[in-house]
């Protein structure tokens, strides 16, 4: 017995089925229909379908209460944070004065509330298309979402791409926190975006983007890296261990005008700051820019 429902324009599947009887309940987030990560989980505990997309919010057995955008898998109780925690702490500490940041997308919260614990961010602004996202985040994942309540965080709902281009303001850090480069969202990994986003920034700021599974999105990872190569004099990839995404394998673009991700990192900063997290350190930190061969090659890293 199962149930299969798939998202028009997206390779993410749902799959929902009873493996050994009829109370086993599984989820399979599909990667263009040839492999999958399966989670078995308790039950369905809120659906929505907002004006770009489905919701769900589902008990899950070993990540607990979980987030589920459009069929894929976002956030979870017991995801380790990882995700959060390396797109906001790894520009963050290499920028000497990040006074104002900018998120676009995030709208889990979690890269906000992480920016919030960096006393040296005088303005977070979020960008979010969707704003049901942000409301059923809030009541189901309080510690994510906890950032909103700060003074220094602004809310804007409104498309990504729409708010760069109309921007006037300059920021000193920009996270492109991002959905897959499906629909809308393609053309926010797009050469074009990039330069603009270039544009809004300071003259010595720094861009960080989610950038995929270098295992399993080979194509869209070398063509990205292409682009914002030939934008930023500095584009450094780094990684991080997320298990609930395709591949557990994730990157990260750190894309600067002037600063260098471990050269210019702030270790007194770091030991005074004293964080507490679940996942980013200092080791993690310089280690997350050692990549394998075969990346490097897909990069063009030497």
């Amino acid at each position: 017995m199962s149930l299969t429902k798939k998202n028009k324009g997206a390779d993410k599947y749902i799959v929902e089925s009873s493996m050994t009887d009829l109370w086993d309940l599984w989820m399979t987030e599909l990667h263009q229909g040839k492999s999958g990560l399966t989670v078995k989980i308790k039950g369905l505990i809120e659906t929505y379908q907002s004006k770009f997309q489905r919701i769900d919010i589902l008990d899950t057995e070993d990540f607990g209460k979980m987030l589920v955008l459009y069929g894929s898998m976002m956030v979870a109780d017991n995801d380790l944070n990882s995700y959060n925690e390396m797109i906001t702490h790894v520009p963050l500490f290499a920028h000497p004065k990040p006074n104002k940041v900018l998120i676009i997308g995030g709208g889990d919260g979690g890269a906000l509330t992480n920016v919030m614990k960096h006393p040296e961010v005088k303005s977070a602004t979020m960008c979010e298309i969707d704003k049901m996202v942000v409301e059923v985040c809030k009541r189901h994942f309080p510690k994510l979402t906890a950032g909103i309540k700060d003074k220094r965080a602004k809310l804007v709902f409104q498309d990504g791409k729409k708010f760069i281009e109309n921007a006037r303001q300059k920021f000193d850090v920009i996270m492109l926190d991002l959905s897959d480069p499906v629909g809308p969202a393609a053309d926010l990994f797009q050469k074009k975006f990039h330069q603009k986003v270039y544009d809004r920034l300071n003259p010595d700021g720094i861009l960080v983007a989610q950038s995929e599974s270098p295992y399993f999105n080979p194509e869209t990872v070398k063509q990205m890296y292409k682009n914002l190569q030939s934008i930023f004099p500095i584009v450094k990839m780094y990684t991080a261990h997320v298990p609930i995404y395709p591949s557990s394998y994730w990157s990260f673009a750190f894309c600067s005008k002037k600063y260098h991700p471990i050269d210019d990192f702030d270790y007194g900063r770091y030991k005074k700051l004293n964080l507490k997290n679940n996942y980013y350190n200092v080791d993690i930190h310089l280690g997350a820019f050692c990549l394998p061969e075969y990346v490097k090659k897909l990069i063009g890293e030497k």
